[in-house]
């Protein structure tokens, strides 16, 4: 008797749970465990409601209940997984998604699983191939192309990402999170419009979602729609107020509006919901609200030009009309002629150097913070040796053993430029020379614009050469590119290093 009464009430309980209706199966499950505490469906189904309802350890410890009565249900495994990685706890996650998969080798949710366990884990490679598999077992499995969307994203292979977010949204339209994705990838490959509409039926699809409204903000402010990205970081702070990044993005779309004040309000709530002390010291020092930082946070930098890196050298030249790395070339051609050089490019980025330097040079490095940028510099094929380093970190490591040293538009994301100095001094031979640009400035030694970027004063430079052991051989004024339509005063310097 007692156990078809535990059957009947189970029996409700699931129809319950499937229709949503989690508060009535709970009260199902619990009778079925008063009638007998070790029914595995109830302890189990009982902690999928937990997690459900965003209790985590209370769905950890459930679903533990029911793996101790059968250990050998791949399901179960597999929702503690997702639950262990709900509560941070993500190399357990693994272990249980790779248990399931050992119950159930063709469990294509489970291998899913598995492959955001590893994504939390920063095994990016391996979670690409976890997804691959739940494909391979379920080729119409929408999440895991959606997952494997994100994890492309991360790795920067945004046109991948964008096929893999396509390929979730012909299985599934209505898909939020693929439309999400799709939207991100589409805003890196800074096909903006787009990227707002995909951004538009995701918070259609779920129209409280902070998020969403926060990377439509992006999309918009990227397209210079100021105001509109301000209303979409308005309506994602309204859905989360603690919501730090649509905070500091808040800031940045008032400064971009001329209104300043607001801008260092939207800053320090940005912080005081736990933003990077260091990237906002520096917002609020490009609005003059905070002392002049002495460079650029490096994940800032880093962070900024791993998305940039795809398109890096068509926005430079063709929208901004960046012309520095000619302009060097022909400087150092004129004043400082020499061949057969071991030469250093600084912050070389995706390599617009590179051709100009190897005409002259016997080996070519180049360093940056950019492992995507760097990626693109490889594909040149101009390189001895690349380097994914911060800048003064990479020359403490050289010792007189480079001629030449050229940074171009490279000290932008520097304001105290003594370490630089000091540091391409150490790696010079006797006689080397060191070769360089910076916005032109005219007040303080140096100072961070609204453009996130530093301008130098010459007295500064020339201070600086002189407290290093450098000779100016010249020093040249050139507009370097342009902003909002308008040229960018820069100066041009070539030193030589001189014996102590």
């Amino acid at each position: 008797m007692t156990e078809s009464l535990a059957a009947s009430l189970l029996q409700q309980a699931v129809a319950l749970h499937q229709q949503g209706r989690l508060e009535p199966a709970q009260a199902l499950y619990r009778q079925v465990l008063e009638l007998n505490h070790r029914q595995f469906d109830a302890l189990h189904l009982l902690g999928v409601i937990a997690r459900q309802r965003g209790d985590a350890p209370a769905a950890i410890e459930l679903i533990s209940q029911a793996i101790g009565v059968d250990g050998a249900q791949a399901n179960a495994h597999c929702n503690l997984g997702v639950a262990l990685l709900d509560a941070g706890r993500a190399e357990e996650a693994l272990a249980s998604h790779e248990r399931a998969i050992a119950c159930n080798p063709t469990y294509a949710l489970a291998w899913s699983n598995r492959g955001n366990a590893l994504r939390a884990l920063g095994r990016q490679d391996e979670a690409l191939l976890s997804y691959q598999r739940a494909l391979e077992i379920q080729p119409n499995y929408a999440e895991a192309h959606c997952n494997r969307a994100i994890v492309l994203q991360d790795q920067g292979r945004y046109l991948d990402a964008l096929g893999a977010a396509e390929d979730a949204l012909n299985i599934k339209d209505r898909y939020a999170d693929a439309w999400l994705a799709r939207g991100n990838a589409l805003h890196c490959l800074r096909l903006l419009p787009e990227a707002v509409e995909s951004f538009d039926r995701a918070i259609h699809l779920r129209p409280q979602w902070a998020e969403a409204y926060s990377a439509q903000g992006s999309a918009l402010q990227r397209l210079g729609q100021f105001a509109a990205a301000l209303d979409s970081y308005d309506h994602a702070l309204r859905l989360k107020p603690g919501y730090a990044l649509a905070h500091y993005y808040r800031g940045n779309a008032l400064r971009a509006l001329g209104r300043n004040e607001e801008a260092v309000a939207a800053y320090r709530a940005a912080l005081a919901h736990g933003d990077n002390p260091e990237t906002i010291a520096f917002a609020l020092a490009s609005v003059g609200a905070g002392e002049t930082p002495a460079a650029l946070p490096a994940d800032y930098v880093r962070s900024l030009f791993d998305q940039y890196a795809n398109h890096f050298d068509q926005h430079l030249t063709e929208v901004l009309g960046y012309r520095t790395p000619a302009y060097l070339d022909a400087m150092l051609r004129r004043v400082a002629p020499a061949a057969d050089l071991d030469t250093l490019d600084l912050g070389c980025g995706t390599g617009l150097c590179a051709p100009y330097l190897k005409a002259y040079s016997r080996s070519l490095a180049g360093v940056d913070l950019s492992q995507q940028m760097l990626d693109k510099a490889a594909d040149r094929g101009l390189y001895d040796q690349l380097a994914c380093a911060d800048l003064v970190s990479y020359l403490d490591g050289r010792d007189g053993d480079c001629d030449l040293a050229i940074a171009a538009d490279v000290f932008v994301y520097i304001g105290d430029l003594a370490p630089a100095f000091a540091g391409v001094r150490r790696a010079l031979r006797p006689g080397g020379r060191f070769c360089f640009s910076v916005e032109a400035g005219d007040d303080a030694d140096y100072v961070l614009r609204p453009s996130n970027r530093y301008a130098h004063t010459r007295g500064y430079l020339e201070r600086l050469a002189a407290a290093n052991g450098f000779r100016i051989l010249a020093v040249e004024a050139l507009e370097a590119r342009e902003e909002n339509g308008a040229p960018i005063a820069a100066l041009a310097l070539i030193l030589q290093k001189v014996d102590a």
